[in-house]
């Protein structure tokens, strides 16, 4: 069994409830709402997923506090308690809340996104991979445009939710050529 864990932010959950959906094969408006085509990919037995926990973490309080994370990096901007960063701050915050996700949970794949100015950002940690992509959208979370914060966490889910399947069907070369994306081998 893969144990799959996230800490998300600008994702609100929602890849942890779609890998979650996969793994128990529902169907219907319990089902997937974003994974497609997926005899694509391989012939991995989704069955072997679980889901252990999918958090939303928005906030940099609970990144100290539910997350632990003693010194996390310090936001750009605090909007009502949200963690504001840019994309280079983005970045360094999704891989610091994958990894304490995957140390509060023993988890086998741990998913930390968080978007504030710019493109937002999503780390997928494994014990062999660290991958860091963004999506494909910039937004900008102090101006509150519902529209393009929409978009934004619409193309940070299907990516990431495309790297997971990838990943699991041992496509690591597709992963590699997706678009502001970094897989580093451990």
């Amino acid at each position: 069994m893969i144990k799959i864990a996230t800490a998300e932010c600008f994702t609100h959950g929602k890849i942890g409830l779609e890998l979650h959906a996969l793994a128990q094969n529902y169907e219907g408006n319990f089902g997937s709402r974003y994974i497609e085509n997926l005899e694509e990919y391989g012939n991995f037995d989704y069955n072997e997923l679980s889901v252990i926990c999918s958090l939303f973490i928005p906030t940099i309080d609970a990144v100290k506090d539910i997350l632990n994370v003693k010194n996390p990096p310090e936001p750009d901007y605090i909007i009502k308690g949200i963690k504001v960063y840019d994309e280079p701050g983005d970045k360094k915050t999704s891989k610091v809340m994958a990894k304490a996700v995957m140390g509060l949970t023993g988890c086998d794949i741990a998913i930390g996104t968080t978007a504030g100015i710019g493109h937002g950002a999503v780390t997928i940690i494994t014990p062999n991979y660290e991958i860091t992509t963004t999506s494909d959208f910039y937004s900008d979370l102090r101006e509150n445009n519902s529209e393009e914060l929409f978009q934004r966490q619409i193309s940070g889910i299907r990516k990431a939710i495309n790297i997971i399947l990838l990943l699991l069907n041992n496509k690591t070369e597709e992963i590699s050529s997706l678009k502001n994306t970094e897989i580093i081998k451990k």
